[in-house]
């Protein structure tokens, strides 16, 4: 997936992104999630900023529902 830097990425659009990783790489969701932080923030969760971060965890709490 493209990102860009310009703005604040959505919570629908970590939703998408962790279950991409936890259905193509047959993980559970906490194992997803340290992916994201992982591949996507690259261990550096300020890295898009701390909107787009709060973001992330308010899809991981909606996924953990």
């Amino acid at each position: 997936m493209t990102v860009n830097h310009a703005g604040t990425l959505k919570k629908e659009y970590f939703v998408h992104y962790i279950n991409l990783i936890k259905n193509s790489r047959h993980c559970s969701l906490d194992q997803a999630k340290e992916l994201t932080l992982e591949l996507f923030f690259k261990n550096d969760h300020r890295i898009f900023g701390q909107e787009t971060y709060q973001q992330f965890l308010l899809a991981y709490q909606e996924l953990k529902q």
